[in-house]
């Protein structure tokens, strides 16, 4: 899908891509542009279009020292079961809006055997996406560029299940995240397979507020498991709903955001996002 929503995110990425490998030489706008082969003007235009804020300040919320800052504004509710309630709904958007329910044994038994999942491709700020749900909620999500990879990931997840080519409501409700009036959103509801520890581990990355970070082990504590930083990695990594399950929100504990199974730049991409649409004039 080479439409012009996935041309600019390219673009974008690029960008990305470019100043973090330059940083040290703090390239500026003209240099940055040319590299993603549009003039100065349109650059800067497309980035605020998309970030809804300027290059200059949208690299603010993606540099070390302000991910150092989060972490540490953040140190002090970890002992809490959940984040501050002063917060607005947009802060506490996946908080609020999506529920998860585990899929039963019965479920997925024989590799979703009794399973009817219907799937859709869509366009997001951050690239193609595959999105797949059963009569139950959403139960797949993730980026895909290229469509066959995005379904053969999805079917290794669930190989025996009947599959439709088709975009419900379920998926509709979820792929509305991404746009910017979340006073419409209704509830999400998410159908996943995983372990008790691995759909507690999710929970709790939706108690994350948008615009904030957490690390592997604040969730481990929150968890009330803080010798399992590694187990709750392992269990971020296996996340089956990209966005919607904000595993992008978990960072290493000295400020480097670290890996992100749809790729590092992406998870930049996405902190930067959220930090303007939460603070667009910080």
């Amino acid at each position: 899908m080479n439409t012009q929503e996935n041309i600019n995110y390219n673009r974008i990425a690029d960008a990305i891509d470019y100043i973090k490998a330059n940083f040290k030489e703090q390239p500026n706008l003209d240099e940055v542009a040319e590299k993603v082969h549009l003039s100065p003007f349109h650059f800067q235009r497309l980035f605020s279009d998309w970030a809804g804020t300027s290059p200059k300040k949208f690299l603010q919320y993606t540099s070390l020292e302000h991910a150092k800052k989060l972490l540490k504004e953040n140190q002090a509710t970890i002992s809490e079961t959940a984040y501050e309630t002063g917060l607005s709904g947009t802060s506490r958007l996946h908080d609020l809006f999506v529920n998860i329910e585990g899929m039963t044994p019965a479920e997925y038994k024989n590799g979703g055997k009794n399973l009817e999942i219907n799937y859709s491709f869509a366009e997001s700020p951050f690239g193609n996406i595959i999105v797949a749900s059963t009569q139950k909620g959403v139960c797949f999500m993730a980026f895909a560029e290229d469509e066959a990879i995005g379904f053969n990931d999805l079917k290794n997840k669930f190989p025996n299940a009947a599959f439709s080519r088709k975009l419900d409501l379920t998926q509709q409700n979820a792929l509305f995240i991404f746009q910017n009036d979340w006073s419409k959103l209704s509830e999400i509801k998410l159908h996943l397979k995983g372990t008790d520890f691995q759909l507690k581990v999710w929970e709790t990355l939706l108690k994350i507020p948008m615009g904030q970070l957490s690390t592997y082990g604040t969730i481990a504590h929150q968890i009330q498991k803080p010798n399992a930083s590694r187990a709750v990695g392992t269990a971020i990594g296996s996340n089956p709903v990209a966005f919607l399950i904000p595993c992008h929100r978990v960072i290493q504990s000295s400020g480097i955001f670290g890996g992100y199974m749809w790729g590092n730049t992406r998870k930049t991409a996405i902190i930067g996002w959220e930090g303007a649409q939460v603070n667009p004039n910080l």
